[in-house]
């Protein structure tokens, strides 16, 4: 399954790429799709929460990632990586709500 650990590899650095851009932006960026950012009272501070948010869940996601280095093909293991995949998106809006509710003006 090494080809499935690259690919969730690569996943997980498109989330950190996200976050580099989040980063770097000079106005508030957005998290949900099509949503407009927040009117925020600091949008550095506010960029890097969000930031830090997307590089903590490339984090932990690649760590979820890494029983497909040492599981066979079809193993029930999946099922906890993909619950905790599902777990992980849950406790990551849950956090950027938090984080919105900080520095929305």
């Amino acid at each position: 399954m090494i080809i499935g650990f690259i690919i969730w590899t690569v996943v997980s650095f498109i989330f950190v790429v996200i976050g580099i851009s989040c980063l770097r932006a000079k106005e508030p960026v957005g998290f949900f799709t099509f949503a407009k950012p927040p009117i925020v009272t600091d949008i550095k501070k506010y960029n890097k929460a969000v930031a830090i948010l997307w590089f903590v869940f490339a984090l932990l996601l690649e760590f979820l990632g890494l029983p497909f280095l040492f599981c066979e093909q079809n193993s029930p293991v999946f099922i906890v990586i993909v619950l905790g995949a599902f777990l992980l998106v849950i406790a990551i809006i849950i956090s950027y709500i938090f984080i919105e509710k900080k520095y929305r003006v």
